[in-house]
């Protein structure tokens, strides 16, 4: 799907195929059986967007216990990806939407690039939880785990 709808919660998730920080490929569809947390955020080295990814690297053995697999998505390119992860120890993989058509399927484009949002997806690959918020805001790690417990309880 494109455009400014995006696919709202009930709907399957469009598929995903992006490289990683290490130049590896993440498919959406890899992950069946699985919840998948997408975390969209604005950029690498940013204020609030290093806050909130640390905060998900210092909470990182509660997201594990939820077998949940957890992927942060933006545009900046995969060396970037890698250098802010190596920087800041980040254990989460940095998926690289260089061309913006992820971010565009699942209505996380905004006027200056990458909104920031949660989107939840089952391990049948529809979309269970969505939230953005204000670019200066970040959705807390009890809210995120709060919301994995949700879509796996049913």
């Amino acid at each position: 799907m494109t455009g400014s709808t995006g696919p709202g919660i009930g709907q399957r998730a469009p598929e995903i195929d992006l490289p990683d920080g290490q130049g590896n490929r993440w498919r959406l569809k890899d992950s069946n059986g699985k919840v998948v947390v997408l975390l969209f955020y604005p950029g690498d080295e940013t204020p609030v967007c290093t806050r909130q990814l640390c905060s998900v690297r210092d909470n990182w053995t509660r997201y594990l216990e939820t077998g949940a697999e957890v992927v942060g998505i933006n545009t900046d390119p995969v060396d970037k990806h890698r250098r802010f992860a190596e920087s800041h120890s980040l254990p989460l993989r940095l998926l690289s939407d260089s061309e913006g058509n992820v971010v565009r399927d699942y209505d996380m484009k905004s006027l200056l690039g990458t909104r920031r949002g949660v989107v939840l997806i089952d391990g049948d690959g529809v979309i269970r939880y969505r939230k953005t918020v204000l670019p200066v805001f970040r959705p807390t790690d009890d809210e995120v785990l709060a919301a994995i417990k949700s879509v796996q309880s049913g």
